[in-house]
């Protein structure tokens, strides 16, 4: 064999030996993208706390990111809790009951969906007795303690100069809160949307007093992410995961409000009108993913979490109460978006 003629049998090998590399590397290629990831997400049936969810999920941005989940839909902030404390959720969505909870050690915080500025309000039943504040004091008042709501009241009734201990809360979850107000148990809801939508159809002459935007910026309520605390420490690369997601999802609905109110319309909220679905929309106060992260650098929302966290510490006569600062992580985020 002349040495030309090995010189290009060898480089036919090496050619053929890098071809059945590559061959090799794209067929294997597939195995590893379809590496997923399956992790328990609990949540609540409201635009505020599963809007995120919804649109992530229908655009494909925690599929890009290989999460699959399992979901489990709780009527209130306490039950979504109550779950996760029993080992049967992995991370969670609510509402301003975070503050509660993470108080009490039950979590870590990673990510904030909105700011509820107007989801809780407060109905009155004139044909009961009740049109103004004046008239509440005496009077029994439905809501779901330590949740949204329940903040929202506590600071609605004081700046109207009628003290909580003048009424009586009615501990109820907020189905059943609003149907002790529809049968006339009691005189006055504090619920939070989309309950709204229910007592306005069903009692045309109920009022609304007040919602909680009235008392924004002064008072902030946040909702977001939850990771239980076992599941936070040994899952850092899966919450990253949820953050991209989630960013992608968020800012999408943030520059498109009238299109993403309508994908949730139209593939999760059907039972309702468009115009409450947008209404919903409007009642949350979302921030860019960029934005977001100036409020974590400059610990706007540390102290916004914290002063939802003082009520409930107050309330609940919480001893040794985790500070904010210390429930609520924002490393993973403040690293993630650029």
């Amino acid at each position: 064999m002349s040495a030309a003629l090995s010189q290009r049998l060898d480089r036919r090998q090496v050619l053929k030996r890098a071809a059945g590399v590559a061959i090799g590397s794209m067929l294997a290629a597939p195995s590893v993208a379809q590496a997923r990831t399956k992790l328990r997400l609990g949540y609540l049936h409201v635009v505020a706390v599963d809007g995120h969810i919804w649109t992530g999920l229908d655009r494909g941005s925690f599929d890009k990111q290989g999460l699959d989940f399992e979901l489990h839909e709780f009527n209130t902030g306490p039950e979504v809790f109550e779950a996760m404390a029993d080992g049967r959720l992995d991370v969670l969505s609510a509402g301003g009951v975070i503050s509660n909870y993470l108080a009490l050690g039950r979590g870590r915080a990673f990510v904030m969906n909105d700011i509820e500025v107007a989801t809780a309000q407060l109905w009155v039943r004139p044909a009961l007795g009740v049109s103004t504040f004046a008239d509440l004091k005496g009077k029994r008042i439905a809501t779901t303690t330590r949740t949204t709501a329940h903040i929202f009241l506590d600071r609605a009734l004081r700046a109207n100069n009628v003290d909580p201990s003048q009424v009586e809360i009615v501990d109820r979850n907020m189905s059943g809160a609003v149907r002790a107000f529809m049968s006339g148990e009691v005189p006055a809801v504090a619920l939070w949307v989309p309950f709204n939508i229910t007592v306005r159809e069903e009692i045309p002459d109920a009022i609304k007093l007040v919602d909680a935007s009235a008392f924004y910026p002064q008072s902030a309520v946040l909702g977001g992410w939850v990771a239980r605390p076992d599941y936070y420490a040994d899952n850092k690369e899966v919450l990253v995961r949820i953050i991209r997601a989630w960013a992608e999802a968020n800012d999408y609905m943030v520059r498109n409000p009238g299109p993403a109110a309508q994908t949730l319309h139209d593939n999760h909220y059907s039972q309702a009108k468009l115009s409450d679905v947008s209404e919903a929309f409007k009642a949350e106060k979302m921030f860019t993913s960029r934005e977001w992260k100036r409020l974590c650098t400059d610990g706007t929302v540390v102290k916004w979490l914290q002063q939802v966290s003082d009520f409930f510490i107050a309330e609940g006569r919480i001893p040794n109460p985790v500070p904010a600062a210390d429930y609520f992580d924002p490393s993973l985020y403040l690293a993630e978006i650029k």
